[in-house]
């Protein structure tokens, strides 16, 4: 049977319509959100982004650090990684930006989203990429245990960790803060996941546990896509709908 070069262009475009179709809806959308807390925190400090992700249909899991160890933590929220089905966006705050730069190279990670937090290299620790900045009025609030934990005193948390936030909110953080061990200030990531990983950074411009600066400084060495926010280091409490929106971009950026 002969055709025609119309004939045969058609049939072309139409099989090249097709594959493409065929690979677009091979491509899976990323519908789960892991967050990582920081330190002198728990899980709960994600309550209110939690449902504005669900909302708009994301599986959401909110990882419980022990704070024991940068090791117990990373292993916490390898844990949370291995229970999804599919590709994750990884979210971390403050101290929780070291874990999500180890576990993120975790191949379910597909993108990283960094609240506030810090973002070292390999073989950096949160007091090696700290040095050159000011220190942050907030750490004048943490109280040593006698066991090497860490506590943030109540007026650590009214002055330099949520300083923007109800005095019922304040109380509630209090409450729940679990010690930390001094020992993750010293902690090193082995590599780095960034460096594979598009990034998404917000930064908190009134933060007063990490200077605004050194943010700034980190989301540019990252490359990452920079959200600013006037905001204290709560800004996922503070700022819950433009922080859910960062996140809900990351995930579209990462399809």
């Amino acid at each position: 049977m002969r055709y025609s070069w119309k004939r045969i262009l058609a049939i072309l475009t139409l099989s090249i319509t097709n594959i493409g179709g065929t690979l677009m809806s091979q491509t899976p959308e990323v519908k789960n959100i892991v967050l990582v807390h920081g330190a002198f925190a728990d899980g709960s400090s994600w309550s209110k982004v939690i449902p504005l992700l669900q909302a708009k249909g994301f599986n959401v899991t909110s990882v419980q650090n022990p704070l024991t160890s940068f090791r117990d933590d990373v292993a916490a929220t390898k844990r949370a990684l291995a229970a999804q089905d599919g590709p994750v966006i990884l979210v971390g705050h403050s101290y929780g930006g070291v874990v999500i730069t180890e576990a993120g190279n975790d191949p379910k990670v597909v993108a990283l989203v960094y609240v506030a937090a810090f973002a070292p290299d390999a073989g950096q620790s949160i007091v090696a990429i700290s040095k050159n900045f000011p220190k942050p009025i907030g750490l004048d609030k943490v109280a040593p245990q006698p066991d090497g934990f860490l506590l943030l005193t109540p007026d650590g948390i009214e002055t330099g960790f949520a300083q923007d936030l109800s005095k019922e909110e304040k109380a509630l953080l209090t409450a729940v803060q679990p010690q930390t061990s001094g020992s993750i200030f010293a902690a090193e990531p082995t590599q780095a996941a960034w460096h594979s990983k598009p990034s998404w950074y917000i930064v908190a411009s009134n933060d007063h546990m990490i200077t605004p600066e050194q943010e700034a400084s980190m989301a540019k060495q990252l490359k990452a896509t920079t959200t600013t926010l006037p905001s204290s280091h709560a800004v996922m409490l503070s700022h819950p709908k433009e922080v859910a929106k960062v996140i809900e971009d990351a995930a579209a950026g990462a399809k």
